[in-house]
């Protein structure tokens, strides 16, 4: 049965002056599916093409905190739909979320894995 999911592109925007940006990731949600994951992979090469200067390191460890923000820490007390929108809350840091997008599904890890290989990877 399709059901209603929301996704969010997860993005590194190295140069907040420059507004250059790589998608480094999504953000998918189904209230229906009771679904929330993130899936992430930095690409050094891109990153350091837009910022030869860039803290790697710290990008990843932003990243891997986003990614955990889904299912543990402080805001795991909080539904998933109130998760969802703490972290694609509009924010001017390195680590961005584009417009939330709306879509229907069968399987949202199966969607997750396919907007991923075609918007990130």
């Amino acid at each position: 049965m399709s059901e209603i999911f929301e996704y969010a592109l997860i993005r590194v925007v190295p140069r907040i002056d420059r507004g250059e940006s790589i998608n480094v990731g999504l953000l998918l949600y189904s209230k229906s599916f009771r679904y929330l994951r993130a899936r992430i992979e930095l690409n050094e090469n891109r990153l350091k093409a837009l910022d030869p200067g860039a803290d790697v390191e710290a990008v990843r460890g932003a990243l891997s905190a986003f990614s955990r923000a889904c299912t543990e820490g402080p805001l795991a007390e909080q539904s998933l739909g109130e998760r969802f929108r703490w972290l694609t809350a509009a924010r001017s840091t390195v680590l961005q979320t584009s417009k939330v997008h709306p879509g229907f599904c069968n399987d949202a890890g199966e969607t997750l894995e396919k907007l991923f290989e075609q918007l990130v990877r």
